[in-house]
């Protein structure tokens, strides 16, 4: 079988792209970047078990199976056919494999409902189980999965659970082994069969390009492709939306738009020009927001300010009339009494603090608290009118507030010179507003909204003035020119907000919609260049791969073809897939009818077209990096003629050289041509009896051959003794030599060795001692060894019937046929039940 290469993808299309010289840099880091993003699938693809065999599989309550029975299976390269009537229960081996591998099974797709729930067998409805015995590659070689339901389960309620060399069972989901199968898929029914050919055309196209390792290559296309589009489609929404806002900007009647149009006009539009022009006017003082800011100011009502003027006159008024020259000494001395009191009850009496003389006792505090009361009411209306005064010059400083960020920053030079530096909701600078003056509103209102800033300015600078007669009414004439100004701004606000909602306003947003999708189309024109000449080179690149990993899958296809067609006049010539991701997708094949060119899947018979399905499948599910050793075939040969039945075993035989074939069929044909052949195969046949009880036996394994053969020749009179003694000696060494091949096998498969080394040891083992050495003792052993080994684990009667057996084939010997055919027969039952003990490799 011709292999398929198996070279990661990536590594492929980076050897591509290093060995093109005519590809950028930026392109070829955009192939590999989109490889990237899609290797962790088929990482995933490339994990899991290897070189796995089957050993065994046990049904019961499954189908046609009802108690328990067990399919044997020899887990190493070779053919076994597994025959018996239909209704027999063969059938249901296979499918129940399949379903705990996979989880499901192909031949049920599509099925009536009833056949689905069908699948519990009618004399044992109540545990229904499937096991599957594997012998994989690695340390832990021997798995076993199985899946069983519950009473009254349905088919979809399976439990699985896996075990491990002898690690307890866990429980696994079969779709972590699902995808895998699917890619190599080993098996194959016979409802299959058909498909393959005349199913839906995409089925086969993506199981093959599964197979070839291209659906990363697929993926990345796509990916590439779907990118490529994108930025193009943003190209061709960004031209239209260009064309059609430049319209409605200059059928506008505003010089905004107007101003804005002039830059789109541009061949290449600066961006930042226009995003500019349309900040300054909708951010800025002048902007929508700006001007909405400036109705929202307020001032303190007019009567309010008036009564707080009249309050804080009146109570300057109030402290210049009770204010005196003496008046401040006064209330120096009211303090220091009254605080001399406080000493003197807190201390008791004392010598005056202040002269050291007198005595403060009994009678100075009496004369001092009668001081302190004159002195108190002499001054308490002093001290109210006082208090009062600094209420009211707080309320009037409360009422005026700093200059709002609305009327902008106060120019050096003017009135109040206010330099504080305004800035917007926004958080845009000033600048913004100042060099879009073609876009503002207009001078009239900009020099109002100056105006009022320049009397808010006074009115604020009014809170930390220091206080004299004119204030009052500084407060109350600057309020009112303050409140006419205001209302004047505020009035000519609104009609240019009017007039901004009628023309302007609704133009900005549609300024703004097409100015982030321009900008991002002119950030991507780069990308775009790149990806468009990426999506160009993987094509190309794509063709050239798939034809490359497509040929060796043709050819074996085609050398099936020829095998298998025997004296059809149909011939197959080139397998190609024609189609990608996103297109109609298929397999073209090249057929002919007598050598002309012609519709030939419509003339070819239904062997025919089984014999292609075979064709097809055979390559996908023997491909060298497949991790299944095994194929498992259900009932290949329903309407082929015995020419193609022939043509099948010879193909099965070759298939089985490297590969584990089962095959499963009730017609005795294909079991009769390998007999007739002389291909080695093992048949066992499946009987059903009375409910439900399946039984197998071997009917047909070389090993029995052999002997039966040596039986036979026994019992042929014509044949002169010496040469039937001569024969049946060599009957009874090819049985044991077949026996041990086996053995040898399936032992050093267990043992870890990958598949080819094996082979290289079986090919090697050139004398049956050579083989039987390496069956039981392994490898690295000796064949001088074997005597002593077989006598020590066995008994010495194992080295006399190995000695009589291969000496028997080319001299006489002392040992009567009869009983050299039956001690073979048990030589090869010990072989075949013996565990060696040698240390393995």
């Amino acid at each position: 079988m011709s292999p398929v290469c198996s070279d990661r993808i990536a590594e492929v299309v980076a050897r591509e792209l290093a060995a093109d010289p005519a590809v950028e840099e930026r392109v070829a880091e955009c192939v590999l970047a989109a490889l990237t993003a899609v290797d962790g699938d088929s990482a995933a693809t490339d994990s899991g078990d290897t070189g796995v065999f089957l050993r065994s599989i046990t049904v019961q309550g499954f189908r046609g199976v009802g108690p328990a029975a067990t399919l044997r299976l020899n887990p190493g390269p070779g053919l076994t056919l597994v025959v018996g009537r239909n209704g027999s229960g063969k059938s249901s081996f296979a499918e129940a494999a399949e379903f705990a591998l996979t989880g499901g099974n192909r031949r049920w797709d599509g099925r009536s409902t009833a056949w689905r729930e069908g699948w519990r067998n009618l004399h044992e409805p109540d545990t229904a189980r499937i096991d599957v015995e594997l012998l994989t590659e690695g340390a832990e070689p021997r798995i076993s999965v199985a899946t069983h339901w519950d009473e009254s389960a349905e088919l979809a309620d399976a439990q699985w659970t896996e075990r491990r060399g002898s690690a307890p069972a866990t429980s696994v989901d079969p779709r972590g082994r699902r995808q895998r199968l699917d890619l190599y898929r080993p098996f194959l029914s016979y409802s299959e069969l058909g498909a393959l050919v005349d199913g839906k055309p995409s089925d086969l196209f993506d199981a093959l390009h599964r197979l070839l390792g291209l659906d990363e290559l697929a993926a990345a296309a796509e990916q590439i492709r779907l990118r490529k589009l994108e930025l193009e489609r943003a190209v061709r929404d960004s031209r239209q939306s260009h064309a059609d806002l430049l319209v409605e900007l200059a059928e506008a009647d505003d010089e905004r738009a107007h101003g804005v149009a002039d830059l789109l006009r541009s061949p290449d539009p600066d961006l930042d020009a226009v995003a500019g022009a349309v900040a300054g006017s909708v951010l800025g003082l002048d902007g929508p927001e700006g001007l909405r800011a400036i109705l929202r100011l307020t001032l303190p009502d007019s009567a309010q300010v008036a009564a707080t003027a009249d309050r804080l006159a009146a109570a300057a008024h109030d402290v210049a009339r009770h204010a005196t020259a003496d008046t401040d000494a006064d209330l120096r001395v009211l303090a220091l009494l009254t605080r001399a009191r406080e000493h003197v009850t807190a201390s008791g009496s004392c010598p005056c603090p202040v002269c050291g003389r007198d005595e403060l006792d009994a009678d100075w505090i009496t004369a001092a608290d009668t001081e302190i009361a004159y002195r108190t009411q002499e001054l308490a209306a002093l001290q109210a009118a006082t208090a009062e005064f600094d209420a009211a010059l707080a309320a009037a400083r409360k009422l005026l507030t700093e200059r709002p960020i609305e009327l902008g920053s106060a120019s050096p030079g003017r009135a109040g010179g206010s330099s504080t530096t305004f800035e917007t909701t926004a958080h845009q600078t000033n600048d913004v507003a100042e060099t879009t003056d073609s876009y503002s509103t207009s001078d009239s209102l900009r020099k109002r909204r100056e105006i009022v800033g320049q009397l808010w300015s006074e009115w604020a600078e009014l809170a930390t003035a220091e206080f004299d007669d004119r204030l009052p009414d500084r407060l109350r004439t600057l309020h009112a020119e303050l409140v006419m100004e205001l209302a004047a701004l505020q009035r000519d606000t609104r009609i240019e907000l009017d007039r901004l909602d009628t023309v302007w306003s609704p133009l900005v947003p549609r300024i703004l919609a097409w100015l982030d999708p321009a900008r991002a189309v002119a950030d991507h024109a780069g990308e775009l260049r790149v990806v468009k000449k990426a999506a160009d080179w993987l094509k190309s690149a794509t063709a050239t791969i798939r034809e490359e990993r497509m040929r060796p899958l043709e050819t074996t296809a085609r050398w099936v073809w020829s095998t298998l067609r025997q004296q059809s006049n149909v011939e197959l010539g080139a397998i190609r897939l024609q189609g990608s991701a996103g297109t109609a997708r298929r397999v073209l094949l090249d057929v002919t009818v007598d050598e002309v060119d012609g519709a030939a899947l419509g003339v070819m018979s239904q062997g025919e077209l089984h014999a292609l399905g075979l064709s097809l499948f055979l390559p996908r599910a023997t491909v060298a990096h497949s991790p299944f050793r095994f194929v498992m075939i259900d009932d290949p040969v329903q309407a082929m003629d015995p020419a193609k039945v022939d043509g099948l075993a010879r193909v099965l035989a070759e298939v089985a050289a490297s590969r584990q074939v089962v095959v499963f069929t009730h017609d005795e044909r294909l079991a009769e041509a390998v007999r007739r052949m002389q291909l080695d195969a093992t048949v066992l046949e499946v009987q059903r009896r009375e409910r439900s009880i399946v039984e197998v036996r071997v009917t047909g394994d070389p090993v029995r051959r052999y002997l039966d053969d040596a039986r036979s020749l026994l019992r042929t009179p014509q044949l002169p003794p010496a040469i039937a003694d001569e024969l049946v000696a060599t009957c009874c060494r090819s049985a044991i030599e077949a026996a041990g091949l086996a053995k040898a096998r399936q032992e050093l498969l267990a043992a870890g060795l990958e598949h080819g080394e094996v082979e290289r040891r079986v090919r090697n083992a050139h004398t049956t001692r050579a083989m039987i050495t390496l069956a039981i003792m392994g490898v690295g052993a000796r064949v001088d060894d074997l005597n002593k080994h077989l006598s020590a684990v066995g008994g010495r009667w194992l080295v006399g019937v190995l000695r009589d057996a291969t000496a028997g084939a080319h001299v006489p010997i002392d040992r009567p046929m009869r009983e050299l055919i039956s001690d073979t027969e048990r030589f090869i039952t010990w072989l075949r039940a013996h565990e060696p003990n040698a240390a393995r490799t």
